[in-house]
């Protein structure tokens, strides 16, 4: 008699393919030519890990269109947590794996990558972070608590809905907060305001151990100091709380009470203060490239620079293409127990060369900024790059002068396995790793 539970053999075949065919698709991923271990698959965060093409091809490259590294995954966190255990995991590691944080990706040469690493794209908390919260207290007057990730764009339409908006700015608002306060935040509000670093009461990071500390001027005080202007080098910045003011009216009838003019000789378009804030626009051209050069040039030397560079380099040269900015700041408002560094005189200038290319053009534009550096070093002009880019330790140490030493200590404090910010290239072995 037949056994009616018998299965038909061909029945069996196909339930062994769909059995080896979950396996392949439940197979660990192989971090290829990293040092990440498997066992990362195991953790509470990897499910936010990602390592498909179109995520490792946006965390390769930068706005600048310059440097290429690759990393190994992209996190998009889903929670402050996720970034703590990620360093945490990397610091467990017997060969630490490297964490860069990601905001708006506008670095100029490869700032915010990590090659074989893990880059975290900040705009991952967006969904369960804090957001952006505007507050009032007796002793600190009006201030907004931010995210991190969050848009400079967005915290003036936030904070404009209260009538109230922050002192100082960048020249571009869709940047990231942290991205901005990891360099300094500069435009042409600064001279009275100070950059945006001087303008923070209090900030939450995470260091390069893992911890999660919350700083300011009074608590936590050397963490708080180095962060600000720090190129990402001692923490990620979860959380900014920032000055508000009342946001600005129309402010040209005040300006010009005191001048002389001929009347009906003005020409004047009034706007509305987010129009004229987010004014700067950039393309979307992901073919171009930007080998820009930012300088701090010292007041007492102006005239010199003004005849080497402006004059005779730049006027030489046969091919500009971008805006050229230009703008004075007062050394007083900046706070020297900063990172972020500027020349030793009281008043100095900004020169932005915001130059787009063809890739094939960017070599040229490269030749000019090195003429331009190596005109002042060779004229003892004492410049200071802001958004710095330098190939050796030499180049780092006479970036930062008197503060390298507190800055290497800071390091050794604060991220001693050297985990954070590779891109930035400063305690990385491969100082030249340009594609």
């Amino acid at each position: 008699m037949r056994n009616p539970c018998l299965i038909p053999s061909h029945f069996t075949v196909f339930l062994i393919i769909i059995s080896y065919s979950t396996c392949i698709v439940a197979k660990p991923r192989p971090w290829t030519n990293s040092l990440i271990p498997n066992h990362i698959l195991s953790t509470e965060f990897a499910s936010n890990l990602r390592d498909d093409p179109d995520a490792i091809t946006k965390a390769s490259n930068d706005y600048g269109n310059l440097i290429q590294d690759t990393p190994s995954a992209v996190l998009y966190p889903s929670s402050v947590h996720d970034i703590i255990n990620l360093i945490k995991f990397s610091n467990n590691c017997s060969t630490p794996f490297s964490v860069s944080a990601r905001g708006r990706g506008h670095s100029i040469r490869g700032q915010a990558t990590a090659r074989d690493g893990v880059v975290v794209e900040m705009s991952g908390l967006s969904k369960n972070g804090i957001g952006i919260r505007v507050s009032w207290s007796p002793s600190l007057g009006y201030y907004a608590d931010v995210g991190g990730e969050q848009l400079w764009i967005d915290v003036l339409r936030a904070t404009m809905e209260h009538d109230l908006a922050p002192v100082s700015w960048t020249d571009y608002l869709y940047l990231s907060v942290g991205g901005t306060l990891s360099n300094g935040g500069i435009s042409g509000q600064s001279f009275l305001h100070g950059p945006q670093i001087s303008n923070v009461l209090e900030l939450d990071v995470i260091t390069g151990k893992g911890e999660f500390m919350t700083c300011s001027k009074h608590m936590n005080s050397e963490l708080f100091f180095g962060v600000l202007g720090g190129l990402g080098q001692f923490g990620v910045i979860t959380r900014a709380r920032i000055i508000l003011h009342k946001a600005p009216t129309k402010e040209i009838e005040l300006l010009m009470k005191d001048l002389e003019f001929i009347p009906g000789f003005i020409f004047k378009k009034d706007v509305p203060i987010i129009d004229f804030l987010s004014r700067v626009k950039t393309g979307d051209n992901q073919k171009e490239a930007h080998p820009w050069l930012n300088l701090f040039v010292p007041k007492s030397r102006i005239n010199d620079f003004n005849a080497g560079v402006f004059v005779d380099i730049i006027g030489n040269h046969n091919q500009t293409k971008g805006p050229i900015l230009f703008y004075p700041f007062n050394r007083k408002k900046w706070d020297d127990r900063m990172s972020a560094v500027t020349p030793d005189e009281d008043i100095f200038y900004t020169l932005g060369l915001l130059h787009s290319s063809g890739p094939d053009e960017s070599e040229d534009f490269d030749k000019l900024n090195n003429k331009i550096t190596e005109f002042c070093e060779k004229a003892g002009i004492e410049i200071k790059q802001y958004l710095p880019y330098y190939k050796s330790k030499e180049d780092w140490m006479k970036h930062f002068g008197s503060k390298w030493n507190i800055f290497e200590e800071r390091k050794m404090k604060f991220d001693p396995r050297m985990i954070l910010s590779p891109g930035q290239r400063i305690f990385t072995s491969d100082l030249q790793s340009d594609i």
